[in-house]
């Protein structure tokens, strides 16, 4: 109950209009000094907090997706599986879950993936045929797999937070991910089957002309996992050669970039790594607070007394996440909620890397949730269409990503597997 009262005061705050980092100080930070009467060495606390080698990766992935965009080479992704997929069934629809995909794999951000293939896949889908809430459902739909797929910022938050390798969650993410993209295209072909290219419609590029031109984009998560994976460079590392890569691609190889993308990137990845820093320094005071008033032990007491159980505690858990999304971001529900909930996984026997993936796909599942959600608003943007019809788009992809969360609960091995094939893992 002191979790949920702590929760809605500081969602409270946030509606007055006070900054996330600002509330994230002042409600433990005023607690703190009513019940102790000060914060012993809050600047070593602090300090410690930011003092970590991985939250680098952060920025560093975002710089590389901007980069990739800004170089245009999305462009040739889609067309590489638009002229595979042409031809059928709901073609152009599974065209564009396949180019979600595999931006997915580039980007590590649901809001980038929707609004980089929204502006390319949405015209080409409606002229062949798809309904405007086809088209609108499967861009955001599949703009959510932006942050499931690796690498992911929210991921590398997450192994931040709770020590846990990031190459596991990496591996742990693929399956989850390329079934819930099995699933988008599968609500395609049934659904959106009349919306097929034209026989006499003449090819705009062979398929494998297409994927040779795609091929040196499609070569950049290869670059980077493949590197992560085999153990040549860290997940920071990883991050840091992979945005040379991707200026190499880019600058060198497409020559489609401009110094002033490059500097806008960059300028982007220092606005989100201070907002981030200021958030982790805000949720380091708030684990403390959470600490001392014994929130952990008090929330362990709760799922025995109620006898939840591992399974009930998880789908307890997801709602509220699923809630928390409503209103606010991916990376403050991860520093809001960890502190409190790490202990219970330990006492519930629950996997941190398969917590991770539920986790990922509850913050999936409040991205497209009406009535404002942030792919539903850059598809407005991109289209010009009315928030309601786009919110009407949408329901048969939360139900999708509903079903895949009571899968990958029922059966975590969806999850694990790879990480334990790769060695992660008992």
């Amino acid at each position: 109950m002191t979790f949920l009262i702590l929760l809605a005061a500081l969602i409270g705050l946030l509606y007055l209009g006070m900054p996330m980092f600002a509330a994230l100080f002042l409600l433990p930070l005023s607690v703190l000094l009513w019940l102790e009467g000060g914060v012993p060495a809050l600047g070593e606390m602090v300090i410690g907090k930011l003092d970590g080698y991985l939250l680098v990766a952060i920025p560093l992935f975002m710089l590389m997706a901007h980069i990739m965009v800004r170089g245009r080479v999305v462009d040739d992704l889609y067309n590489a599986a638009f002229a595979l997929l042409r031809k059928v069934r709901g073609g152009v629809g599974i065209a564009t879950v396949a180019a979600c995909t595999i931006f997915a794999a580039i980007s590590g951000s649901s809001v980038a993936t929707a609004l980089t293939i929204g502006k390319i896949a949405i015209p080409q889908m409606l002229k062949y045929g798809i309904s405007r809430q086809g088209a609108f459902g499967v861009v955001a739909g599949g703009g959510t797999l932006g942050i499931l797929i690796p690498p992911s910022a929210p991921m590398v938050l997450y192994a931040y937070v709770t020590e846990t390798s990031v190459a596991a969650l990496f591996l742990a993410g693929v399956v989850p991910g390329l079934m819930m993209a099995a699933m988008f295209a599968a609500y395609c072909f049934i659904t959106e089957g009349k919306a097929v290219v034209p026989a006499e419609e003449p090819v705009p590029e062979a398929a494998h002309h297409a994927l040779a031109r795609a091929g040196w984009s499609l070569s950049l998560p290869v670059f980077v996992l493949g590197g992560i994976y085999m153990g040549v460079f860290t997940a920071t590392e990883a991050a840091g050669t992979g945005t040379i890569y991707a200026l190499v691609i880019a600058g060198l190889i497409y020559r489609t970039l401009t110094w002033r993308d490059v500097v806008q990137g960059v300028e982007e990845a220092t606005r989100t790594s201070a907002m981030l820093l200021m958030i982790i320094a805000g949720a380091a005071i708030y684990g403390f607070m959470l600490t001392k008033l014994q929130v952990p032990q008090e929330l362990t007491k709760l799922v025995a007394d109620l006898g939840l159980g591992r399974t009930g505690f998880l789908v307890a858990m997801m709602v509220l996440l699923f809630v928390l999304g409503l209103v606010l971001e991916s990376f403050s529900i991860i520093l809001l909620t960890m502190p409190a909930i790490l202990p219970l996984l330990g006492a519930l026997d629950i996997d941190k890397v398969w917590y991770g993936i539920l986790l990922t796909l509850s913050l999936e599942m409040a991205l497209i949730s009406p009535p404002v959600a942030l792919n539903l608003v850059v598809i407005k943007a991109i289209t010009g269409a009315p928030l309601s019809e786009v919110n009407r788009s949408i329901y048969p992809y939360m139900l999708m990503l509903a079903f895949g969360t009571a899968l990958l609960i029922a059966f975590p091995e969806i999850a694990l597997w790879l990480p334990r094939q790769a060695g992660y893992g008992s």
